[in-house]
């Protein structure tokens, strides 16, 4: 079968390897699709990691063998799993466990962990009918935790961004107010919104510096803020002095207990799969093994339209 193997800063090669055989307690999964993480980025902009790695971990597929452990799942079955590692592959082997039913989901959108995420993100947050939310990034993750809060029944949900089309989706996905933080204050527009109060939450999904200055400026005392936001390279920094002062419970919205992983994907797709949500408006770009290399700049170039790429097989 064939594999994407990063090879280098910016390099990825394909080579072709045995296929995994499945034990006991997995599955063997023909891979459809594998969602492009902003976790990868580090690797591919060459950090100080070595190489060759074998990434990827946001696969969907269909079952095509089953372990003699493996209970509940079947030959033919459509699933979302989560991998650790080798996902950028024609086949992959999966613990059963970590495989959730797909129904008729298209299978490049059925896309597990992330879901698990943004769900997490929103449940431990525990969003309250009626609250005031600001959610300051409108990229993947962005318009995931939005389509969750807003089944939570928000009375307000205001986001902000710096690019046109991502408010656009925004405003389109039901935001009550869009802010293009590079012509308006997001601080005086939440102030106005809540009659000087603060948002009850305020969710963080750019993984930037520049959303971290500003985070604490648009919260409520005693509200929540909420790190969605991947936050690579150089060390951040925040008003501590300030933070502590206004006693914000703070949320750090990424995970490593697998159960609690596990919730979230069996409830993203369960909710999927349900139709309470859709990926379908935010996949917006595929594309095939051999051009594994051009999601990965696609991704780090985010063109005007830009909101997840997966890699199909």
């Amino acid at each position: 079968m064939r594999i994407a193997v990063l090879t280098g800063p910016g390099r990825f090669s394909l080579d072709e390897v045995p296929r995994p055989a499945p034990g006991a307690d997995e599955v063997l999964v023909r891979v459809a699709a594998c969602g492009v993480c902003s976790s990868e980025l580090s690797g591919f902009a060459g950090d100080a990691g070595d190489y060759p790695r074998f990434i990827g971990h946001e696969v969907s597929g269909t079952v095509v063998e089953v372990g003699p452990a493996v209970t509940g799942l079947a030959v033919g079955d459509p699933v979302g799993c989560w991998v650790t590692s080798h996902g950028y592959a024609e086949y992959v082997a999966v613990r059963g466990e970590y495989c959730f039913p797909a129904g008729g989901v298209p299978l490049d959108e059925a896309l597990a962990e992330p879901l698990s995420c943004a769900v997490n993100a929103v449940e431990e947050t525990d969003v309250r009918l009626g609250d005031d939310v600001v959610l300051i990034g409108a990229g993947f993750m962005g318009n995931l935790v939005q389509a969750l809060v807003s089944l939570r029944g928000a009375r307000q949900l205001i986001v902000a961004d710096t690019r046109p089309d991502a408010l656009a989706r925004a405003a389109a996905l039901g935001a009550t107010r869009v802010v293009d933080v590079r012509s308006e204050s997001l601080t005086e527009v939440v102030a106005t919104a809540t009659e000087g109060r603060g948002a009850d939450v305020t969710f963080e999904a750019t993984g930037s510096q520049a959303a971290l200055d500003v985070v604490g400026e648009t919260t409520r005392m005693s509200g929540k803020v909420v790190l969605v936001g991947y936050h690579q390279g150089e060390a951040r920094r925040i008003n501590l002095a300030y933070w502590n002062w206004m006693a914000f419970g703070i949320v750090n919205a990424h995970y490593r207990d697998v159960d609690t992983i596990m919730r979230g994907m069996s409830v993203g797709m369960r909710l999927l799969t349900a139709g309470r949500l859709s990926l379908a408006p935010l996949v917006s770009h595929r594309f095939p093994l051999e051009r594994i290399q051009e999601a990965f700049e696609t991704v780090v170039a985010k063109p005007d339209g830009f909101v997840k790429a997966v890699v199909t097989m």
